[in-house]
């Protein structure tokens, strides 16, 4: 059993597990869960073959069952001759395209919906670039509680067909997920509908620490030097940042282990968190007319912002972007030499990493290893 509380991650103001929080109201920033009970164990375990291997380090009450599909345990896989494309010693991606739904989202809507569950609301809510709107259908579906997805209607068509097969309510708009955003709060607050946006609750960051977990136990509980991860709203760098942390500090990992530098990856065509990072600034300001085929990236206001820039700098990181075209030609190249169909945004990734080898930003002794979040079949109609 965990045991944990909710801190607001900008003041400090503390909430109880089943507290139904949204933002802090004190100052309208994201609650992150904190574990106060024993210290989780890496011995504890479970032999399972999903994210919930990791319970122990999870949101998930004593003999509570998760909603869950079978999330996480996605591969990582080598691959030396991209290395060498690229300048590094060497290189691995962690392919997300393989969970339920063909992307990373559905670690964080598993813990999300399977909080949401316990306390018993009354349905959920999501704006979504695409990924994260068939997530929550699809989890929604096995847990039994309506749903309904606000996405622009420029989302890949693949996805909206797959938010419609699990028979949840889907409204498509004109607009970007700023403008989904905001119907969805306005739907939260006249229907009872708990909304499950991006960091609006701190389940699905929980989640989405398996990434990080999953990734030092399949190194042999060490960590790379760099991890690559493109980003949009935040929740997979917040998640990975705040395990790390965690590994270290309940023993998992051994004391001097250095937290991997996190780079960011954003579209020149909405890059937000790299013009923020860019500026020094501690927030990012709302990139304007966003304008990106990586729809997962394709987020022009995180909220986030904050946690992901201290994330960057924390871990002597780098924000940087790639145009559309050069994502375009690495996506192919990752697919035509190595098998993976990565979406644009495992595109960007390796393209920014190549970008930033060249320029001496990156080692070219490092060992990195690159997110990969979501599925290239789900950009082909």
């Amino acid at each position: 059993m965990s045991s944990w509380y909710l801190e607001c991650s900008s003041c400090g103001a503390r909430a109880e597990q089943h507290a139904p929080v949204g933002l802090c109201p004190a100052c309208t920033q994201p609650y992150l869960a904190i574990y106060d009970g024993a210290t989780p164990r890496r011995d504890d375990l479970l032999p399972r073959w999903d994210m919930w291997r990791y319970a122990p380090a999870l949101p998930l009450l004593r003999g509570e069952a998760p909603v869950t599909l079978g999330e996480g345990c996605t591969p990582l896989t080598e691959l030396p001759a991209v290395a060498a494309e690229v300048g590094v010693r060497r290189l691995w991606v962690k392919d997300e395209a393989v969970n339920p739904t063909a992307s990373f989202k559905a670690r964080g809507l598993a813990a999300a919906v399977t909080r949401a569950k316990h306390r018993g609301v009354a349905g959920l809510v999501v704006p979504t670039a695409g990924n994260a709107g068939a997530a929550l259908a699809a989890y929604g579906a096995a847990a039994g509680v309506p749903v309904r997805v606000y996405a622009p209607e420029t989302t890949p068509r693949p996805i909206l067909d797959t938010i419609r097969a699990m028979g949840v309510e889907l409204v498509t708009i004109d607009g970007h997920i700023g403008d989904a955003g905001r119907m969805s709060v306005a739907f939260a607050a006249e229907s009872g509908y708990f909304n499950v946006a991006t960091l609006r609750e701190p389940y699905r960051a929980e989640g989405n620490k398996t990434l990080g977990l999953e990734l030092a136990e399949q190194l042999g509980w060490r960590l790379p030097d760099v991890v690559v991860y493109p980003t949009g709203g935040g929740e997979g760098v917040i998640g990975m940042w705040k395990v790390f942390k965690e590994m270290i500090q309940w023993g998992w990992l051994p004391p001097e282990t250095r937290l991997p530098r996190i780079v960011v990856t954003q579209s020149t065509g909405c890059a937000p968190l790299v013009r923020a990072f860019d500026a020094g600034a501690d927030r990012a300001t709302p990139w304007e007319n966003p304008v990106t085929h990586a729809s997962g990236l394709r987020v022009p206001g995180p909220l986030g912002d904050r946690l992901v820039l201290r994330a960057i700098r924390e871990t002597d990181g780098i924000a940087a972007a790639a145009d559309e075209d050069t994502i375009r030609a690495w996506t192919a190249r990752l697919a035509s030499r190595t098998g993976i169909d990565a979406a644009p945004e495992g595109g960007c990734a390796v393209a920014v990493t190549a970008q930033l080898v060249a320029a001496g930003r990156i080692a070219r002794d490092a060992e990195v290893v690159v997110y990969n979040t979501g599925s290239g079949a789900s950009y082909r109609a």
